[in-house]
């Protein structure tokens, strides 16, 4: 099992870890990752890893068996050995612009209350899909809506909650084609706002920023017809 340090602190740009494990595939597995795995339509994140004069580019990262998070190198290249120590570098300014469009999404399921079918994040854009006959009459209010909850500079927590809490509470997942992670035992749940002002929770292992006005400026692009009933929402960073 990987220790996931970026969801204690999204915010670490570099880390010591320990090589746990090489796959098959030339894939490396730390004690200790600062790097997100693909995972809830966000990307992995890439950088590199350095060790002993060494230094190796990691384009991507995915999940493994179990709970291991692996990460996969640019091109080949000479791999540490397990048991090697090595310092982890975060690609940050990339990772950055995930967290603000991952955010930014977020509130994008606040202002269209409906079921989420899918998604996608980039650093420059992102979307959802929703299951939604009609698009929406004033793409300009939308705008307007989230741009203000924006503006409003409310704050991001993380609470844990049990597979069974969630499980007695479903109205807490909004995604119908994207499960929370569950199976560990416990669930995070994102929070934007205060407890008392509270403007949305639901379980997400992804990365956020600490507060909506750090997501900046955001436009409303394409309101495209995905199907009968789905209407897929793009947004995107100023």
């Amino acid at each position: 099992m990987t220790e996931t340090l970026f969801q204690s602190d999204p915010y670490l740009r570099d880390a010591s870890a320990t090589v746990t494990a090489v796959t098959d595939e030339g894939g490396i597995v730390l004690d200790r990752s600062i790097f997100y795995a693909t995972g809830g339509g966000q990307p992995g994140d890439s950088g590199n890893l350095t060790w002993a004069g060494q230094i190796l580019e990691i384009a991507t990262t995915i999940k493994g068996e179990g709970n291991q998070i692996v990460l996969l190198p640019a091109e080949p290249a000479r791999l540490p050995a397990v048991g090697t120590q090595v310092t982890q570098h975060l690609d940050w300014e990339r990772r950055h612009r995930h967290m603000r469009v991952h955010t930014a999404l977020h509130l994008l399921s606040v202002v269209v209350p409906l079921p989420v079918t899918g998604g996608a994040i980039g650093t420059e854009k992102g979307r959802l899909d929703f299951d939604m006959e009609d698009s929406p009459e004033d793409k300009d209010a939308l705008e307007a809506a989230l741009n203000a909850l924006v503006a409003a500079d409310h704050p991001i927590s993380y609470h844990w909650i049990t597979d069974e809490e969630l499980a007695a509470n479903p109205g807490l997942v909004k995604t119908m084609s994207v499960q929370p992670p569950k199976g560990q035992g416990r669930v995070r749940l994102v929070q934007i706002g205060t407890d008392a002002a509270k403007v949305d929770l639901q379980p997400c292992g992804g990365t956020h920023v600490r507060s909506t006005a750090e997501i900046g400026q955001l436009r409303i692009g394409k309101i495209e017809k995905k199907g009968r009933q789905n209407r897929r929402i793009n947004l995107h960073l100023a």
